[in-house]
This record gives structure tokens, sequence and C-alpha cells, in this order.
């Protein structure tokens, strides 16, 4: 993506002799300096990378690294997550390790419109050093053991984000309690109900809210729960809970395990075969699966994790934001454990200056911790993304003109494989600040990331990011792209504790029937790079395409209590290595990178016979910046595809005054003529991006609402649930194809 210009002809040859002047002077220098064996990020980045090791382009594929065995283990013999941790423990005692902020005040704050919102003002960060955090979780263990939990029996954890999510997990690793991992925001309370009722548990840690707005009303549907730990500090004097159930305080259950009497009992520590964690998926179709997770799957899928990750040590800062019942955030913060980093707790709405809990003058969480790592899902990377494009549309005409100028200089350089010092310094300084000034390594990870968002965070906050691709079966493990790999779209090379195979598929769309493969039309499709409309074949040139398959020591045990989808989805070899078929459909570059192109269940026949990637026409039209999020639908009985659109507030609203359109939010959402407009915006962005006609929406429906979590519309990770969103939008599919 290169930045259009609105310049002055003189600014332009101005900046252009400073940067010439510039490059003169310090090229000399630079060849001086430069040792004989070192590479710029282009030289690095045209490496192969991974190789197939059967020689055949279908795979498997493994870094070249890992070819002649994948790694299974951080350190020798440290094989259960309660060694990984009393390791650190061991080599880190006094370092930080857990960190959660002050509330200092929190006060309502009533908006133009009538609604109140709860602004809070927050201090510094309060630290427990490694040591502490061991004492706490070893008498946080022990008290559970003294209210009846036992070895191998599951319990679950139904809480937010925070330093005592980790706390209790590390508790139940070593005391081998099998951890039953519950999203805060899973969805209606029969899901949570069926969760808890499949795992059998007896002992559940959750959080004082949502035991109040989501768990209370289902109590008497859980017939197994005894006793429910708070996290938080204080109980709410006067509720009422079933008999039978007991509710108790975090730091009550601790003070009981530090007793004499309960601290010196034995405990029966986990061995590497044993089940850690049991991950209820958010479900984009169905009803959520529970993952089984041994201790050796976690640890393998961090070790592959951590290769990734240079200098990693004690002096990295992480922040922890996401949902930890999320396979993405619980490998990151045990990859930060395992070395040594400190971890500073935040949320998405008081991550930074401008989130929406955080009091107007006061600093988010990003901006007092000052992270150097942090992962995010593409859904906020491109919702900073578009919140930047639309400040910089704000600034004067010189102000616009230097940092475009900035922009595309920098992206010249980087393709060429250099950095470029000058230029971070004087431009994009303030914007680095942004995400605290110190990050060097950002994760995005859960869902694909555009080009264009991953070229703009790359040249704007001065750090590599690391795009990755992983799944709740393989513990989040797969691939994540090298971070002297400036090139975008791709997800990287395997892991060393994987591998990864395609699998041919040319059979099947939603409605099962066989996709067209003519042999003329897939000879006019092989090498196009574009998505094929008859299979996917590892023959298929110039990149051999396919299935994913994820085969090694990863791959997790299976799903909880469902041996039809364990036969359907993993296999074992005749090496007795274990696979998961991802349901993704990738093609590996000639330097070892996957790229992923499509899913199976996104691919829909229109009546004509054209195959549309629905995942493939998001992610275009997402860069629109109408477009805060978008779900493209097609039918097979119909010749076209339509869109369910999520507007962008400001720039929507922007729409509508230029168009003479008066009305509030909802009026302007349901109004024909802006619905209209936004339509051929659409259009000219997805013909700009060289889509088919027959994959443009040819109607659209704007929402009122965004798509959250909470609403049950999009998973934790933010990807669309195509069943739920369908049937919300039911009348307006029939409406928009003629049904109404």
């Amino acid at each position: 993506m290169r930045l259009k210009q609105d310049v002055s002809p003189v600014v332009v040859v101005i900046f252009r002799l400073v940067v010439w002047l510039y490059s003169l002077i310090s090229y000399l220098p630079y060849l001086l300096l430069r040792s004989s064996d070192s590479q710029t990020f282009s030289e690095c980045s045209r490496r192969v990378k991974a190789r197939s090791v059967s020689g055949h382009p279908s795979g498997p594929y493994r870094d070249i690294g890992a070819l002649r065995v994948l790694a299974t283990c951080l350190q020798p013999g440290v094989n259960t997550l309660d060694l990984v941790f009393e390791s650190s423990v061991c080599r880190f005692p006094h370092f930080d390790c857990l960190g959660t902020r002050d509330l200092l005040s929190e006060e309502d704050e009533t908006s133009e419109d009538g609604r109140v919102f709860k602004k809070v003002i927050l201090g510094e960060y309060r630290w427990m050093s490694y040591d502490q955090v061991y004492k706490e979780v070893r008498a946080f263990g022990s008290g559970l053991v003294a209210l009846g939990q036992k070895p191998l029996k599951n319990i679950a954890i139904f809480c937010e984000t925070r330093a005592e999510w980790i706390i209790a997990a590390q508790a139940c690793f070593m005391y081998n309690f099998p951890l039953v991992t519950l999203y805060s925001t899973l969805g209606g309370p029969a899901i949570i109900a069926h969760g808890l009722n499949e795992a059998e548990v007896s002992h559940i840690i959750t959080s004082k809210e949502l035991l109040e707005t989501k768990l209370k009303s289902i109590l008497l549907e859980v017939p197994r729960l005894q006793h429910i730990i708070i996290v938080d500090d204080k109980l709410k004097s006067g509720s009422e809970y079933p008999q039978g159930i007991s509710v108790h305080s975090m730091v009550a259950v601790t003070r009981l395990g530090a007793h004499p009497e309960n601290a010196s009992r034995q405990r029966r520590p986990p061995c590497a075969a044993d089940v850690a964690v049991i991950m209820y998926t958010s479900g984009s179709t169905g009803v959520p699966k529970g993952v089984m997770i041994s201790h050796s799957n976690i640890i393998a899928g961090i070790t592959g994790m951590a290769e990734r990750i240079p200098s990693l040590g004690e002096d990295d800062t992480y922040i922890g934001y996401l949902p930890l019942a999320h396979v993405l955030e619980l490998s990151a913060e045990m990859v930060c454990l395992a070395h040594g980093c400190r971890i500073g707790y935040s949320s998405p709405q008081t991550l930074t200056n401008q989130s929406t809990k955080i009091k107007k003058g006061s600093k988010g969480d990003i901006s007092v911790l000052r992270p150097t790592l942090m992962a995010a899902v593409p859904e906020i990377m491109d919702r900073i993304y578009k919140n930047l494009m639309l400040k910089v549309e704000e600034m004067s005409v010189f102000q616009r003109t230097l940092f475009l100028l900035a922009y595309n200089y920098k992206m010249e350089q980087l393709a060429m494989g250099y950095s470029t010092p000058l230029c971070d310094k004087l431009v994009f300084q303030k914007v680095r600040a942004l995400l605290g000034g110190r990050l060097r390594v950002l994760l995005s990870g859960g869902a694909p990331l555009s080009a264009v968002t991953q070229r703009f965070m790359n040249i704007c906050f001065c750090c590599p990011v690391g795009q990755g691709y992983g799944l709740t079966e393989t513990c989040g493990a797969g691939t994540i792209s090298q971070l002297w790999d400036y090139s975008t779209g791709r997800v990287g090379a395997p892991l060393v504790c994987c591998e990864i195979q395609l699998k041919d598929w040319i059979e099947g769309d939603m409605s099962g029937g066989l996709l067209r493969r003519e042999k003329d039309q897939q000879n006019k499709r092989e090498g196009s790079g574009k998505s094929i409309k008859g299979g996917y074949r590892s023959t298929d040139r110039p990149c051999p395409r396919g299935e994913i398959l994820v085969g090694g020591p990863n791959v997790t045990m299976g799903y909880y209590k469902n041996k039809q989808k364990n036969s359907e989805d993993f296999f074992m070899d005749e090496k007795g290595q274990r696979w998961f078929c991802t349901g993704d459909i990738g093609e590996f570059h000639g330097d070892g990178c996957l790229k992923i192109i499509d899913r199976k269940k996104d691919l829909v026949k229109l009546q004509a016979g054209e195959y549309v990637s629905l995942g493939k026409v998001e992610a275009v039209l997402k860069n629109c910046p109408l477009v805060d999020n978008i779900c493209a639908y097609a039918n097979s009985d119909e010749s076209y595809v339509i869109g369910f659109v999520v507007p962008n507030q400001k720039q929507l609203l922007a729409l509508a005054e230029r168009k003479r359109v008066r009305g509030l939010w909802e009026e302007l959402c349901n109004n024909p003529v802006i619905e209209e407009e936004v339509l051929r915006v659409i259009t000219e962005t997805a013909l700009t991006a060289q889509l088919e006609r027959f994959e443009i929406p040819w109607k659209i429906r704007l929402s009122v609402e965004p798509w959250t979590p909470e609403n049950g519309l999009v998973t934790d990770a933010f990807k669309l649930k195509r069943k739920e969103l369908k049937s919300h939008y039911q009348n307006d599919i029939e409406r928009m194809y003629g049904a109404k």
C-alpha cells in the first residue's frame, strides 16, 4: 500500500532533497560499519525458511532448524508446566512477575444522549515478584485441596483476564487439577451450563461480577457444583445461593492453604501426558467444544513460539488484556513466564488513553506500562489503523504531506531492506508513543491480518509485526513469521515444534456439492495466484495448495467427550505422530512460508456455478474506511452476494453530512440513500482490489449496533459467528434476495 499524497510540488522537492543528502551522508558510514556477514531485511527475507522433508510439494514442511527432529521442550527434563514455572522462580526469584494497577477513583459520566458510562482513574502498577507469586500459587492450590478438589478431577475458571487468573491456573497445574477454561463472553447461560455439566466440575473460580451477572442464574442447572471461589477481595453481603453451594474468596482459600496443617500435605505432581487444560473454544459454528491439552502439548507449543522471538528475557514487559481463556493469550503469557518476563494486566476498556473506561485526561494502561511485547487480534489492529488514518486526514496540509512522504519513503527503504532511524525519530515517534513507545515485537493471531494493516503497523509503530497461524487444537502453535521478514499477507514458516502438510481438496462447498474441475479451466487457473474455483492441489503452480494439516507434539489430545469429531479432525500417522485437519486452505511459497488463502466452510457456489470465498471478500472490504466490520453472505440458489456491514461511525456521519441526510444513528443506518452510497464506496474498494464482479456484494444491510462477543455475533477473537449472524439477519436476507 502506497498512501496517496496531497502535496505541494515545492514540499516534495525539498523533502526529496533532504532525503537524498541524508542517504548520501549516511551510506558510506553504513558500509564501513556493516559487518561482512550482516544482511539487510530483504536479504534475510529471501532466505529459505522451511522445506518439504519428503521432497514432494505437499510436504510435510519443516523449519530448516528442525529438519532432523521436532522440538518438544524448553529445557531438558522440564516437561510439565509446574516445573517450567519453578525453573523461572529459581532463576528470577526477585524479578517482577505479575502487575496490576491501583484503582484510585471511579465515577459516572453522562454522555450527550443521556447514557451513563463508568470512568476510572488508575494509579501505577503494583508488582508481585516471581517468588511471591510462587508462594501464592502453592498456598492457593493447597487451599483447593482442603476444599475437597482432587487430582485429575476437573476444575473450572470463568473469569476476566487478570493476575488472579494466572495464579489460579498455575495452582491447578502444580496440583494436577485439569483446568476447564470458559470465555467470560462464551454465550448464553445454557452454553455455560453445558460446559460445566459436561466437564463435571465441583469447584469453579470466578469473579464477583460474573457470578452475579451470568453464573447465579444457572446454579440450579449445575447439580455437581459445590464450591465457588471469588477472585475479588470482598464478597457482596446479602447474596443468597442454592443449598449445598459454598462461596469463598480467593484470599480465604489461600489463607486456608497456608495453614501449617494443609501446607505440609504431599501433593501429587502431574506427568507430561496429563491433561493440563480443557479449553472450550469460542465456537464460530455450533456449540463450543472442549479441547483437551496436555502439559507436553503446551510446552511444545511455547517452545516453538519462543524460538521466533529473539532475545526474549527478563528485560521484557508484556501487556495482558486479551481473554486468557483464548489459546493465543494463554500461550503468550506462558512463554513470558518461562523466560522471566513481567506481565502487566489491562483490559480492552482501559488499554489506551482513549479507551472507553479511562477518564479524559488520565492515562491508559499501555502508556503507564510501556510494554516491549504485545499480542493483538486483527480486529484491534484494524481499528488502530483506521483511527490513525482519520487523524492523518485531520492534519494540516503541511503535516499530512510530511507524514505521507515519510510513510512512502520508509516503505521504499523497507522494501530494499534498510532501516530509517532518522525518519522514525522525527515523524513516527509520536505514533509509536500511542503503544507506549518501547514496543519491539507485536504478535498478531486469531484471524488473518490484512496486508494493508500489517504494513501500516510495521511502518508507523517502528516494530516488526509477527503474524502467526495456529488453532486451539494445536495449542496456538503452527507458524509465526520471522521478525525480520517484512513481507505481508503470509503467516511464516512452520515452528520448530511442528510440521505442516497440504492435502488436496477438490470437493465440497457449503451445500456439499462437487466442485467443477474441467481440465481446460484448471489449466487456465494454474499460476494465476487467485482463489481457484475448481479445487486446491499440491501440484498447483507456482505454489502448492491444499488443506492445511498440522502435525507434531503440540497437536492436542482431541475433543472432550466427542469421539465423532475426534475421528473426523484428528489422526495418527504410521510413525505415531498426531495430526489435526484444520479446514483452512493454504499455499507454500518458494521460501517455505505459508499463506492462508481460503477456508473450506467459507466457500459458496452461486447459482451460475462461480465459487466465492466469503473470507477473501471480507478481508478486502474491511480495508474500506467506511467499514468497521463486514460479513459476506451468499445463498447457493441465488446469483449474487450480499453483505451485512458495521459502519464506521465517524466516516458514516461525515458521509451523511456531505449528502445532506439528517437523523439519529439508527435512522441513518436505515436510510436507503446512505445504504446506496456505502455500497458504491464498497464496490469501488472491491474493484480497486481486483475482486471479480460476482464476488462483490450487490446489496448490503447497515448494522446499527457493533458486533461484539457480548452480543454473541463474534467470538472473543472477533471471528464472525456465521450461524448466529445468519439468524440475526434472516429477515434482511429474505428482503435482499427478494423473498419479501
